[in-house]
C-alpha cells in the first residue's frame, strides 16, 4: 500500500506529511537530516493497526524550506505537530520518534500532555554533549556517497541546504551547552518506551546516557538490543517492533 500525501499550514508555512492505515493515530517522526520518505517500512508495518502519519518538519523533505531554522528548533517542531493533530481532527496520539524525532516526541509530551498518550523514543539522548555534537558535524562534512544518496532520497536535489541548516541548529545547541530539555523531562506524565542498541556507533556512552534518560522520566522503561546500530528502528527492525508492540499492548490494556 502506498501512503497518501497531505499538507497543512503553520505560521504561513506549508508542511507535508504521508499517511497510511486506519485506527488510533500514530505519529512517526523522522530524525535529523531524515524525512517521511525514509519511513515507508514503518508506515507499512504499523499502518496495519494504526492511522500512521509521518510528517516532514518545517524546512525538510517535501515541506517548505526555511532560510534559517529557528532557535529551540525541537520545541518549534512540537508546536507544529500539535497543529498537525488539529488538522487531522484528532484529540490524542501515540508518538514514535527516532533520534532527533524522539526529541520532538518528548517535547510534545512536555508541551501538550493532554494530546500525547504514549511515546516511543528510539536512539536518542537526554542531552547533547558539545564534543559529541562537533564529532557529528565533522562526520556530516565528509559528504560520503552513502550520505549523499540518503539525503537526496530524503529531501531532493537541495539536500545540502537542509543538511547545512540542520547542522547550524546543532551548532547553536553546542554553543549553549548541549541542553535540549531544560530539565523538563520530569513533567512527562504519559508512558514512555526508550529503545536503543548497545551497538549504536553514533550515540555516546550508551549505558549511562540511556539510564540518565529513563531516570528523568517518571513512567519510563528501557529496551536495549544487543544487535543493531543507529537507529535501532532501522538497523534491527524485528526486535524494535517486538518491543514496541509489547509496550503498546500494555498501554492499551491500561
Amino acid at each position: 500500500m502506498n501512503p497518501s500525501p497531505g499538507e497543512f499550514f503553520v505560521d504561513g508555512l506549508r508542511l507535508a506529511y504521508r499517511e497510511q492505515g486506519c485506527g488510533p493515530l500514530l505519529l512517526i517522526l523522522p530524525g535529523n537530516t531524515a524525512s517521511s520518505a525514509c519511513h515507508s517500512g514503518e508506515l507499512d508495518y504499523f499502518g496495519a493497526c494504526f492511522r500512521c502519519v509521518a510528517p516532514d518538519f518545517r524546512g525538510i523533505g517535501r515541506s517548505e524550506r526555511l532560510p534559517i531554522w529557528p532557535d529551540e528548533w525541537y520545541q518549534h517542531c512540537a508546536h507544529d505537530m500539535a497543529a498537525l493533530l488539529a488538522h487531522l481532527g484528532e484529540q490524542q496520539c501515540i508518538v514514535m520518534g527516532t533520534s532527533g524525532g524522539a526529541i520532538v516526541a518528548l517535547w510534545m509530551a512536555i508541551l501538550y500532555p493532554q494530546s500525547v498518550c504514549a511515546v516511543i523514543a528510539d536512539s536518542t539522548l537526554a542531552a547533547y554533549p558539545p564534543a559529541w555534537l562537533h564529532r557529528v558535524m565533522g562526520m556530516r562534512a565528509e559528504r560520503s556517497p552513502g550520505q549523499i544518496h540518503f539525503w537526496q532520497g530524503a529531501h531532493g536535489d537541495d539536500w545540502a541546504q537542509v543538511v547545512e541548516a540542520d547542522t547550524a541548529m546543532l551548532r547553536w545547541i553546542a554553543e549553549h551547552g548541549g541542553h535540549i530539555f531544560d530539565d523538563r523531562l520530569g513533567e512527562i506524565c504519559c508512558p514512555v518506551l526508550v529503545t536503543t542498541s548497545l551497538g549504536d556507533t553514533m550515540l555516546p556512552d550508551i549505558r549511562t546516557s540511556q539510564l540518565d534518560l529513563i531516570a528523568a522520566i517518571r513512567d519510563s522503561r528501557l529496551f536495549l538490543a544487543k544487535v543493531g546500530d543507529h537507529p535501532l528502528m532501522w538497523s534491527n527492525p524485528e526486535e524494535f517492533r517486538r518491543a514496541v508492540n509489547a509496550f503498546l499492548a500494555g498501554v492499551a490494556a491500561g
